[in-house]
């Protein structure tokens, strides 16, 4: 199944209510569950991004909307990145040239 990392960052409202920030992670991982997502990691961060969460979902589009649907509830914002393993990155390998493969 595609991988994603979904980066977070607390709105101005996410602040307020930081104390139920990991009610509301477990509550959101069972929702999206419900659509064949799964939150294989959720990670709270220090730096330029306030959560991390590593994500297996079905397709590109079924993840999309669980990022667009997160950043709904007004908490935070999100943005996503599709993320390969090692084998899928071979497999993309497979697939890219170089400027010395086009004038062999």
């Amino acid at each position: 199944m595609p991988q994603y990392v979904c980066l977070v960052s607390f709105t101005q409202e996410g602040l307020k209510n930081l104390k139920a920030t990991t009610k509301r992670a477990k509550a959101f991982q069972e929702q999206v569950e419900k659509h064949g997502i799964k939150i294989k990691t959720t990670l709270w961060t220090v730096g330029s991004y306030d959560l991390v969460h590593i994500v297996e979902a079905p397709d590109d589009k079924t993840a999309a909307a669980m990022s667009f649907s997160l950043g709904a509830f007004g908490n935070v914002r999100t943005e996503l990145l599709r993320a390969f393993d090692i084998d899928e990155m071979e497999s993309v390998l497979d697939q890219v040239y170089t400027p010395y493969d086009l004038v062999k």
